[in-house]
């Protein structure tokens, strides 16, 4: 399996809405980060899809390498 392109060495905060959808990008490819904008089409990449459980500024994984996906985990840090 190939690698994520690391789009940013640290986390992408954003404001989730409750019961809303949403699709993680992680490839890194998108030009809708962290969002997915359809950029993985052609790579073994497929996008991660959650549904928010609360209202709140989530922090969301901009390296692609979290060991908790969608969520930024620190591990940007050791990259």
């Amino acid at each position: 399996m190939s690698e994520p392109v690391i789009a940013k060495k640290g986390p992408f905060p954003v404001q989730l809405e409750a019961g809303k959808s949403y699709s993680w990008c992680a490839c890194g490819r998108s030009a809708n980060q962290p969002f997915c904008d359809g950029s993985h089409r052609g790579t073994e990449f497929t996008p991660l899809r959650f549904e928010a459980t609360e209202t709140k500024t989530a922090y969301l994984c901009g390296c692609k390498h979290s060991s908790n996906k969608p969520f930024c985990d620190g591990t940007h840090a050791r990259l």
